[in-house]
């Protein structure tokens, strides 16, 4: 069974720094995918980052790019999120989720609140 632990969110002030973690578990990943979404309170879940676990190539939305840094680290089945410059608006339940065609697996979520 896949599981995604979610880690590292907390209350940071804007303009400071945050890097989630999301572990996984419970079979191989090299031909998946692994993102990063988030849902702010009222609104719809938004996409964030996503990188291919083979290739580490990354994928970003355009709110978070040039912030926000995606990587894994396969020794350790771990994606992290490094965020930098947050903003009020960064405010939100983070989700990690996997998958190859789909993302078939979710985390449980880690608060970020940025405050101004």
């Amino acid at each position: 069974q896949v599981n995604l632990v979610e880690s590292g969110g907390g209350l940071v002030q804007a303009g400071g720094s945050l890097r989630l973690s999301c572990a996984a578990s419970g079979r191989t990943f090299s031909r998946d995918k692994l993102g990063w979404f988030r849902q702010a309170p009222g609104k719809e879940r938004e996409f964030v980052a996503s990188i291919t676990w083979s290739s580490g190539s990354p994928y970003y939305a355009d709110s978070v790019k040039g912030r926000f840094t995606i990587s894994r680290d396969n020794a350790k089945n771990t994606v992290y999120l490094q965020m930098n410059s947050l903003k009020p608006e960064d405010t939100a339940v983070y989700y990690c989720a996997v998958g190859y065609y789909t993302y078939d697996y979710w985390g449980q979520g880690t608060q970020v609140t940025v405050s101004s």
